[in-house]
């Protein structure tokens, strides 16, 4: 029973977790005893995977429209994850919330008191990954997500990092290592470093292998910005 089973998050799932049970023991306390004396500083994969529902919520329906494309995706990462039982149940939660006003800036604001920075990082990078599943991000989507990486305290660059492993252009690599087109050699090893520390898969080893390997695309989408950039310069 982790800290995401308090505040919103933990409203909103037990709503839905309520509506899909005819057991009322399946249904989830969020108020008895004050959130607050429930919540845990250590994520776990509970905690992360009921953020990652209420978040992947907001941005499917930050466009208009629920594209299966969108549901098949989260399907597939559930099933990789926690296998075909367990992905089924959450994709019932998921449509579940699909009916609800999501509170956003109230649930990034729990995500962000309490999720390590790393962990909102993964999420910021899965939720590209949503909007992107249909072949392209639409603009309400990106300004949806963008939204949610603010209220999560995430930074301006950081977030621009992440934008840019789903958009290719000549500045993507440099955006992905937060650097400028006009940095030293020196300045983009420096960089490579920083940012391969930063999104190396182990910043997420409290939620378990499962998204260890999750996180091992953003961590070579990292790698794959700096190959490109040195063979571009002919650098050693």
């Amino acid at each position: 029973m982790g800290w995401a089973l308090g505040g919103p998050i933990g409203a909103l799932i037990g709503f839905a977790v309520g509506y899909m049970a005819d057991d009322s023991s399946l249904s989830v306390q969020t108020q008895a005893g004050g959130p607050q004396q429930r919540y845990q500083r250590q994520t776990r994969g509970g905690d992360f995977s009921s953020a990652l529902l209420v978040l992947s919520a907001a941005v499917m329906k930050a466009d208009g429209k629920l594209m299966k494309s969108e549901l098949n995706y989260i399907r597939e990462f559930l099933e990789r994850q926690f296998g075909s039982m367990a992905a089924a149940e959450q994709i019932g939660i998921l449509k579940e919330l699909l009916n609800k006003d999501i509170p956003t800036r109230e649930v990034c604001y729990q995500i962000r008191d309490f999720m390590e920075h790393p962990m909102r990082l993964q999420l910021v990078h899965y939720l590209f990954g949503i909007a992107q599943s249909d072949g392209r991000v639409d603009k309400t989507e990106a300004e949806e997500i963008k939204r949610i990486a603010h209220y999560m305290n995430i930074s301006q660059k950081d977030f621009e990092s992440i934008m840019a492993m789903f958009y290719k252009d000549a500045e993507s690599s440099y955006k992905i290592l937060e650097i400028e087109h006009s940095a030293t050699d020196e300045e983009v090893k420096k960089a490579y470093r920083k940012m391969a520390m930063k999104y190396h898969p182990d910043k997420v080893k409290d939620l378990g292998d499962e998204f260890q390997k999750a996180a091992q695309e953003k961590f070579i989408k990292v790698q794959e910005a700096y190959e490109h950039i040195r063979k571009e310069r002919g650098m050693k």
